[in-house]
């Protein structure tokens, strides 16, 4: 295969700022349909071209693409100043401008990339430019907000927020400084946060990080908009489903920061698309993988998946190829009837479905029942597909500053001694302040595959606080391995715009988004539910005052007295996506 490569080719944006821009052009006279990757991590980092979560640079090329790589405005080679997400819409829009109008491009273009590179796709997708023909978001989100900064139910997601913003403000720093500006003292206490992670989350007040606001101040945006206000509309591609009229290839994993608004995405589109193709292309791919480097083989220490689990068993560069073919090329594709293909956990291998949440889903309720004991799992919590005989209230602590700790799961930044993923909750669950309510042992399989959601009735000592749910497959020799989570902040139980702060002694309904998964709970497993009142730093410690939680310290922090309530008069639930099919009807694998 041969190919040409142009480097550090000025692109000009209507402000007159020049991205700096690399151009993969394949052999032959062209025109060419292209590819392009807006990255902040650098284009010429080799991350970009051997990770195996994103599609292989040069088979793209060896197919005829030409692929485009450019460092977004303020990082790597190109000038400016790096603010999360403010340009990506306009400086998208104009290289797309600038790439139709080049002689080797035949005016057809794709976007692509994982992470931070799928915002700049939502952003020009949503601003219907007519030469965008497919994106292909990777681990990413539509909506900031809801992810990765934020979270459907309102809490802060600490972890994404501070060790990806303590990152990025370090290579602002390092960049000021090669520029004449910048204090090299923050350059010592940014980096001693990454390398010690207890000191980069457990200080109070959150907003009190000086060192990453002065070289990154979008971080106090992000702690002055606790609501999804103005700031996170104009950048969420989820409130103008209309306006996208482009197929997508959404590939997420189960264990991914992202992988709920990887699914919302997927749905909103097929839902809301705006046109047929847009509806019709919408294509969806997760396995059981999470965010950072190192998981894509899909072994993890308290759980392994086989051999079937690797990344590279699901072919992501194939994929890519046959979707850009299909919406870029307009070649129409065999047996191209199954938009779905997800790696069911449990059962351990791969399936097609027609879509996403599965046709055939049944919504089952699983009721929290038990005396009031469900405290660790060795209480007397017990979760119950019949509805329970009695009403019985279960209590626990809420103290900010004893918060149950994040084990595994969709973190970016493991700590210490721990790893994201499918992790044993076995030292969370031997804690006072979490109750957890659990199945009898299975006779037969139950396969969970689709959206979890948690209905809770409670009652706390303050104005404000948080429940978290942790849904957990029990293994016959004892580990709790974590599925998925959720967390509601009391205060946005009715709305994310409109906080409303509860009295204290009194009864509320919480419905918790515990995320999605696919999961067969095997004969000799139990399920189990988990209920506390934090899970960090997956999610910032709520306060329990009312008050601003990013400013308050450790001194004004309250321990809250926290009520769940269950029975005929109060039916707590988890309500899980069954599906319950005969063999012969299985989906091919």
């Amino acid at each position: 295969m041969t190919f040409t490569v142009e480097v550090d080719v000025p692109v000009p944006m209507r402000d007159g700022v020049e991205l700096a821009t690399n151009v993969w052009l394949p052999d032959g006279p062209g025109p060419f349909p292209a590819l392009l990757v807006r990255t902040p991590y650098g284009k010429d980092d080799a991350g970009l071209y051997g990770n195996p979560k994103l599609p292989d640079v040069f088979a793209l090329v060896g197919a005829g693409y030409a692929v485009v790589a450019q460092d977004v405005r303020g990082t790597s080679r190109s000038p400016g100043t790096f603010v999360p997400h403010t340009h990506e819409a306009p400086d998208s829009v104009d290289t797309l401008a600038w790439l139709t109008a080049q002689p080797w491009c035949d005016g057809a273009v794709g976007m692509w990339g994982g992470s931070y590179m799928g915002f700049s796709q939502w952003q020009a997708a949503a601003h219907g430019v007519p030469a965008l023909r497919a994106i292909a978001p990777v681990m990413t989100s539509a909506d900031p907000y809801a992810a990765p900064w934020r979270s459907p139910g309102g809490a802060l997601s600490q972890d994404a927020v501070l060790t990806w913003g303590t990152l990025s403000a370090v290579r602002n720093l390092r960049r000021g400084l090669g520029e004449g500006s910048g204090d090299p003292a923050d350059a010592g206490a940014l980096l001693s946060g990454l390398a010690e992670p207890r000191s980069l989350h457990e200080p109070l007040p959150i907003a009190g990080r000086a060192a990453v606001t002065r070289s990154l101040p979008w971080f106090a945006d992000v702690l002055d908009h606790p609501e999804r206000d103005a700031f996170w509309r104009e950048i969420a591609a989820t409130d103008h489903g209309e306006r996208i009229t482009v197929p997508a290839l959404h590939i997420g994993g189960w264990y991914d920061v992202f992988v709920g608004e990887t699914v919302r995405s997927y749905r909103m589109l097929r839902r809301r698309g705006g046109t047929a193709a847009a509806r019709d292309g919408q294509r969806l791919i997760i396995g059981p993988w999470s965010h950072p480097d190192g998981t894509d083989l899909g072994t993890y220490p308290d759980r392994s998946f086989g051999l079937a689990g690797s990344i590279k068993t699901a072919g992501i560069t194939e994929a890519h190829l046959r979707f850009f073919d299909r919406w870029i090329r307009g070649r129409e594709l065999p047996d191209d009837t199954h938009r779905v293909r997800i790696f069911v956990m449990g059962a351990d291998e791969w399936r097609d479905e027609p879509d996403w949440p599965l046709p055939d889903t049944r919504y089952t309720d699983f009721f929290l029942d038990g005396g009031g004991r469900a405290n660790t799992a060795g209480g007397d919590g017990v979760l119950n597909s019949a509805t329970p005989p009695a009403d019985a209230t279960d209590t626990f602590r809420c103290d900010p500053r004893n918060p149950v700790p994040s084990l595994g799961g969709t973190v970016l930044a493991a700590a210490p001694g721990t790893h994201p993923g499918p992790a044993d909750q076995a030292a969370a669950e031997a804690r006072e302040d979490v109750l957890c309510f659990t199945t009898p042992v299975l006779e037969r399989p139950v396969e969970v595959t689709g959206h979890v959601t948690l209905v809770l009735h409670i009652r706390s000592s303050t104005p404000d606080t948080d429940f978290t749910g942790k849904l957990v497959d029990v293994h016959p020799d004892g580990r709790a391995i974590l599925l998925c989570e959720g967390i509601q902040r009391v205060r946005y139980r009715k709305s994310l715009t409109e906080p409303a702060l509860l009295a204290p002694g009194t009864d509320a309904e919480l419905t918790l988004g515990l995320g999605v998964t696919a999961n067969v709970f095997r004969p000799g497993h139990r399920i189990r539910l988990e209920v506390a009142g934090s899970n960090f730093p997956r999610y910032d410690r709520n306060t329990n005052t009312g008050a601003t939680i990013a400013t308050d310290g450790t001194g004004d922090v309250v321990v809250a007295v926290n009520h769940v309530h269950h029975g005929p008069a109060h039916p707590s639930r988890l309500v899980l996506p069954v599906i319950d099919r005969p063999a012969s009807e299985e989906p091919r694998p």
